[in-house]
């Protein structure tokens, strides 16, 4: 693995933070580290992103300890990539195309797949000049998973119009998901997503949360496909809870264009749940990472609730009140544990109790399924009864009162 700092205030230790974050993501799809190196530069070389002498000290390493790939962490260009393919006796790949490699592997869903196999060819499209019958070579390592064993062998016409045709069903699922959200704005039951960094526990709080039995595991983008659940909160009432795609550092634009139909779930959520993992060395780094992403999505708008998962990993929960200090004021949880859970739906609840208005609602007893409404819909709400029906007392929201509006008696 490759990295290079450049001499920017505090660059050496960022290059030195997100290169342990390339190996990570490079352990997650079985790679096995032998060698990694950074080199501090006052720009990256044109070339070879690296210095020449580097590069021919690197394809000298490969020879020696047998490697079959080196990983850059950046994204290189074209001619960057080719002159180092020419230099170095081994397959090489950046970032983006790792990163593009595990959400190829993890991607389940029709909807998933089309995205990844957009973004590959994007990125591949711009790297096809000179490299001619090479593109047979596929093999079965990292960063060659992709649209296709066969895509490769496509000319730029063939990748042009497998683009447009992919485009076209990004629309399409554009179209299917704008009408899933008009429906959901017509619902009172008010719409929270969970945002967050890679690996912070997101999947792991939504089945806690709602018992959804959605996949998780402890490594970088576990789950791609958003999926959304109803929780019960305390006093009554309800929210749509939707998981969403992790972020990370230096996010390729392939990706954020090509998921950006999936993205556009966070912008119709009335408040968003940032988990960060309160466990880990960078949560502060994560978490500017993650702000950074929401403005660029345009995002940063929406009422947001930070949450501190894995403080059961935390070896002294003084430090809870550090991370509060240095991130702001946030709840503190254990997804995994469920300590916590019960005061972050409280906290939920306390930020939709605005929403709703104090009635005193009066149903005849043959109502019944507007009673269930009312009990549902409702928050913190007391039943008696009556000789002329059944007296309901509590919060509603404008939608249900609306509903209810002939049978409000105070």
């Amino acid at each position: 693995m490759v990295g290079v700092a450049t001499q920017e205030e505090g660059g050496v230790w960022e290059a030195e933070e997100s290169l342990l974050e390339l190996e990570e993501l490079a352990r997650s799809v079985g790679a096995v580290i032998q060698y990694k190196t950074l080199q501090q530069r006052s720009f990256p070389d044109p070339l070879y992103y690296v210095g020449k002498g580097k590069a021919e000290e690197l394809a000298l390493l490969c020879r020696e300890l047998e490697t079959d790939l080196i990983i850059f962490d950046t994204e290189l260009t074209p001619s960057q990539q080719r002159n180092l393919d020419r230099l170095v006796p081994c397959q090489v790949i950046d970032r983006t195309q790792l990163i593009l490699d595990i959400f190829a592997r993890r991607a389940q869903s029709r909807e998933g797949k089309i995205q990844v196999e957009l973004a590959q060819l994007r990125y591949l499209l711009p790297r096809l000049t000179g490299k001619g019958l090479e593109l047979s070579r596929l093999g079965g390592t990292i960063g060659t998973r992709g649209p296709g064993e066969t895509k490769l062998e496509l000319d730029r016409r063939r990748i042009r119009q497998r683009i447009s045709f992919l485009e076209r069903q990004i629309k399409e699922l554009r179209k299917h998901r704008q009408v899933q959200r008009q429906r959901r704005r017509k619902s009172p039951i008010p719409v929270v997503s969970l945002v967050g960094y890679t690996n912070a526990g997101k999947s792991t709080l939504l089945n806690a949360l709602t018992r959804a039995g959605v996949f998780v595991a402890d490594q970088p983008f576990a789950t791609l496909d958003p999926t959304t659940r109803k929780v019960s909160l305390p006093g009554g009432g309800e929210i749509l809870l939707t998981d969403t795609v992790g972020f990370i550092r230096n996010l390729p634009e392939h990706l954020l264009a090509a998921f950006r139909a999936t993205l556009e779930e966070i912008g119709e959520a009335d408040l968003l749940l940032e988990v960060a993992d309160a466990s880990h060395p960078q949560v502060l780094e994560q978490h500017e990472a993650v702000c950074r992403i929401l403005t660029k999505l345009d995002l940063a708008s929406i009422p947001r609730l930070l949450v501190l998962n894995k403080i059961d990993l935390l070896r002294e929960k003084k430090m809870i009140g550090v991370l509060r200090n240095r991130l702001g004021e946030g709840l503190a949880v254990s997804a995994l544990t469920g300590e916590g859970i019960p005061e972050l739906l409280a906290a939920i609840a306390r930020h939709f109790g605005s929403r709703y208005t104090h009635a005193r609602i009066e149903l005849p007893y043959s109502a019944g399924a507007l009673r269930n409404l009312a009990l549902e819909r409702g928050f913190r709400v007391q039943e008696t009864y009556s000789a002329r029906g059944i007296v309901l007392e509590g919060e509603f929201d404008p939608v249900t009162l609306a509903r209810l509006e002939e049978y409000i008696i105070g």
